[in-house]
Parts: C-alpha cells; sequence; structure tokens
C-alpha cells in the first residue's frame, strides 16, 4: 500500500438492493461505478463472515472465521445464473426501509429463497463442476462447518458446549452418526456456501476490471459458540466441557473504568506454536483468497493481549499475557511473498506493538476524530505527524459519523477549539465532515479511507456500530439516490488535487 491512493469504508449489507439488505448483486457493481468515477482505488468492507440477528447481527460475532455470509448472496444473481426463477425474488422480499437492514425478516427470507434455489437443483449438484471443485478445495473448514451448523439446527440453536459428550467431543462414531442422520441439511450448507463464494468471486472480477482493490477485515479472535472452537478445541483454553478457562477483552482505561470483557475465547498459543501455526497459515491463506488487503482487527493482541478468568463478571481483573506475534508473522511471511497487511493499532499502544509493525512494514491506522483536543502538536492521529507507511481514516466503523461527532460535541469544547485552530477558522457542524476529509486527502499519508457516511454528510442515525451496546447497530444503508455523479465527482476532485488517483 505504498502507492498514493484513497478509497471508501461501505460494509456490503449497507449497499442498496430492493431485497432488504446490501448483497454481491446489482447494487455493489454500482456502487464499483461510482468508486470508479470517483478514481478510488479502495473499497474497504468489514468481515464477510456469517451473523445472527440472536447475538447482535455484528460481522465481528460469528460461527466462522471462513463462512461467507449467506445474507450477502444476491437474489437477483441467484436468478440470472439459473438456480430460481425471476417470480422467486418477490416471494416474502421484505418491505422495510431502503436505508436500514431489518435482520429478522431478511434472515427468513433469504433462508426461504436458499431452500428454494437447493430443492429445486440438488439432483443436478452430483454433476455440477463447480460445486464439487469449490467442497473439495474447501473441505478442510466447510465439512466441519456445515455439519456444526445442521446439529445446532437439529438441536434448536443449543452451544455446542451443551450438546451431547460424544458430539461436543467429536467422537468419530457420532460424527459418522450425524453426517448420515443430517446428510441432506449438510448438503444445503455446502450448497449456500458454494453460492456465497461463487458471486463474492464474481463481484471481485468486476472489481479488479475496474482497478479496485478489497480491503478485508479479519478479526483477531472467534466465538466460543463456533465451528473453529468446535472443530480445534485444543488451540483455546477451554475446560473438559470445552467451555472457556480464560475470555478475551481490554483492562480499564479512560474510557471504562471496568474495561471490556468481550467473552471469546483466548488462543492456546503454545498449541499454536506445536503446530507452527498451521491453523492461522491456513486462515490467513484463506483470506488472502477473500481480499487484496487485510486488516488486523485488534493487532494489539499479537504482541501480548489481556486475558480475564471465565468467571469474571467485568474485565478488572484480568492480566497481560504474551503473544508469538513475532513468530507467527515470521511464519506467515515464509509461507507468503507479501504480506498485505494494515494493523488495526488503535487505543494505548505499547513501543514493543510498535516495534512488532516496524519489524513487518506494517502499515497502522490514523483517526483524525482522535486528533483533536489538548496536545494535538504531539498527538498521532493529527496529519502533521502522519508517516507515510499509514492508512488515515475521518473515523471507522466504530465512531460517530463525523457529522455526528460535530454536532454531539463528543471532542468537548477544547476539542471543537483545536479542530477551529487547526484549519484556520471556525466551521459549521455541517462543514465538518468535507473537511476532514480534506485532511486526511492531503496529509502524508500513503492511503486515505473515509466512510461513505462522511462523504454523504449523515447524521449520529447514519452510524454503523456503538461498541458496548447489543442492539440496534449494523442497520444503515446507502440508497442508489445517494450514489449520485455529483458526489463521485466531488471525491475525484479532492483525489486528483492530492495525487492520490491512479
Amino acid at each position: 500500500m505504498q502507492r498514493r491512493a484513497s478509497g471508501v469504508l461501505l460494509h456490503i449489507t449497507s449497499l442498496p438492493s430492493p431485497c432488504g439488505i446490501g448483497d454481491f448483486g446489482p447494487g455493489a457493481r454500482r456502487f464499483a461505478r461510482f468508486l470508479a468515477r470517483a478514481a478510488q482505488a479502495y473499497w474497504q468492507i468489514l468481515p464477510l463472515a456469517p451473523t445472527s440477528s440472536f447475538i447482535g447481527s455484528s460481522p465481528y460475532s460469528s460461527d466462522s472465521a471462513f463462512a461467507i455470509n449467506p445474507l450477502l448472496i444476491s437474489p437477483e444473481q441467484l436468478a440470472a445464473d439459473g438456480w430460481i426463477e425471476p417470480q422467486d425474488i418477490e416471494a416474502g422480499r421484505p418491505a422495510g426501509s431502503p436505508s436500514r437492514v431489518d435482520y429478522p425478516a431478511v434472515e427468513a427470507y433469504k433462508d426461504g429463497l436458499l431452500r428454494r434455489a437447493f430443492e429445486g437443483n440438488r439432483e443436478k449438484l452430483a454433476d455440477h463442476p463447480g460445486f464439487q471443485v469449490f467442497c473439495h478445495v474447501a473441505a478442510a473448514w466447510l465439512d466441519d462447518y456445515a455439519l456444526f451448523r445442521a446439529i445446532k439446527a437439529e438441536r434448536g440453536g443449543q452451544g455446542f458446549a451443551d450438546w451431547p459428550a460424544e458430539l461436543r467431543d467429536r467422537r468419530p462414531e457420532a460424527l459418522a452418526a450425524a453426517r448420515q442422520r443430517l446428510a441432506d441439511a449438510v448438503e444445503r450448507i455446502r450448497f449456500t456456501q458454494y453460492l456465497a463464494f461463487s458471486q463474492w468471486q464474481a463481484l471481485r472480477r468486476h472489481l479488479r476490471e475496474n482497478d479496485i482493490q478489497v480491503i478485508g477485515d479479519m478479526p483477531i479472535y472467534v466465538t466460543q459458540d463456533s465451528a473453529d472452537v468446535w472443530a480445534s478445541p485444543e488451540l483455546f483454553k477451554l475446560d473438559a466441557r470445552k467451555n472457556p478457562v480464560f475470555v478475551a477483552g481490554v483492562p480499564p482505561d479512560y474510557f471504562s473504568r471496568t474495561g471490556q470483557r468481550w467473552g471469546n475465547p483466548v488462543y492456546d498459543w503454545p498449541a499454536h506454536e506445536r503446530t507452527a501455526f498451521a491453523w492461522w497459515l491456513t486462515r490467513l491463506g484463506h483470506n488472502l483468497e477473500l481480499y487484496d488487503v487485510i486488516r488486523l482487527d485488534h493487532f494489539r493482541g499479537f504482541e501480548a493481549y489481556w486475558e480475564i478468568a471465565a468467571a469474571e463478571e467485568t474485565a478488572v481483573r484480568g492480566t497481560w499475557v504474551k503473544a508469538p506475534g513475532l513468530a507467527l508473522f515470521k511464519a506467515m511471511g515464509r509461507r507468503f511473498p507479501a504480506l498485505p497487511l494494515i494493523a488495526e493499532d488503535l487505543g494505548v499502544i505499547t513501543a514493543e506493538v510498535r516495534e512488532l509493525m516496524a519489524a513487518f512494514g506494517f502499515p497502522g491506522m490514523k483517526i483524525l476524530q482522535f486528533a483533536f483536543g489538548p496536545g494535538i502538536a504531539e498527538n498521532r492521529d493529527a496529519p502533521h505527524n502522519y508517516e507515510r507507511n499509514c492508512v488515515a481514516y475521518t473515523g471507522t466503523h466504530d465512531n460517530n459519523t463525523t457529522l455526528g461527532w460535530a454536532r454531539s460535541g463528543e471532542a468537548g469544547e477544547a476539542g471543537r477549539k483545536a479542530l477551529f485552530a487547526y484549519l484556520g477558522r471556525e466551521v459549521a457542524p455541517e462543514q465538518a465532515p468535507w473537511e476532514l476529509i480534506r485532511l486526511v486527502m492531503g496529509s502524508a499519508a500513503a492511503t486515505a479511507v473515509t466512510p461513505m457516511q462522511d462523504l454523504l454528510g449523515l447524521g449520529e442515525g447514519a452510524r454503523m456500530n456503538m461498541p458496548s451496546v447489543a442492539a440496534g447497530n449494523w442497520g444503515w444503508r446507502v440508497t442508489d439516490e445517494q450514489l449520485e455523479d455529483a458526489l463521485a465527482e466531488r471525491l475525484r476532485g479532492l483525489t486528483e488535487i492530492f495525487g492520490r488517483n491512479h
């Protein structure tokens, strides 16, 4: 990412679509053309992983580190590829707002549509070369994932730690019986994943034709009730019943007196070292097939992580534990000729973490909203302190929109004054988004990324995520009408002025 370029942050679910949620279909291609008209080099998205409305529909809380969310499958593309009839798209289609995702309604609609696609084509799958090749290539994760999902559905959504011991502990005879008993459900899940991966790769080809690269997101941790933990429990710190002994989080800080207890099981890093990091190498290789560049979430945890006893209700009584980040990234470098990784280095970052990033040349992140306040002269997020090897943002999916930030007074009076002093004049809150966009675009950072909400100048109601709030997140969507030519031209103008056109 050394060339001077820029991009837009917009998750797939936030794309326009008449089917209740953004997907890999026509809306994604229209957005790709918008990016091309605006001379953008990058499209940054959030994890493609499956989500569940039962746990807030967060793409960071998934039952697989490898699978793709079936909600992202395009009904229009299914019809174009002959898997369903065009009239099938209308049956049960959600009638909600085009600017918000109603996840329960979309889940019911897509599930019905995908079942119809499977039932109408199941006899063809044994002789379908694309499906058979996909199942063979993806078998290392797909077989366990499909069986995990099928057993969980059979047991009414029960977490695997509460399954009968023979299934929980993966006794061969119990797994063989489950595969036979649930063969139809397993095949349907494999077929659904084939559709998801096929549509994503078709979209990737379209993006490459428009010279647009995808920045994807790889969370550091996996969810406890996931196919990953069920299939490889020895790689996590679990008890005999497959429940976490320790969980992940971050310690108390200025923003939270009790810290954050995320609840993910922590890795048994010595077990990973004994396998020469085989699971991580497989995971990284898989993600490199999905994306051009990968943002490593919570990079700090690869140097040392905050470990909390599972019995603790908060993150206060945790401990810092060293992680083998240096050995891990050396192993990755030996396997892959290039490591196109971005280190999510937000929060309190130690010298050791900086040294780990520097050892491999990983660019970090700069968030302009964090720059304004006392001490701006030395603030790492202030543009005059940016090094070339970084990615600069106005804000991320976890931030308020810039208009919401400016209106709400999140930065405080000192921050507001610092912003005005930095700009050399006072500006109204409505002017703040494009003023900050101009600052990151004109900075020394090799890469500048702007959330779509800031390009549109939207307020707090368009925020993607409010950390530590369980409900109401991940729902915002852009509409076709908002992706207008005038906006693309305005962004292209800034891109060209600051030498980021490619």
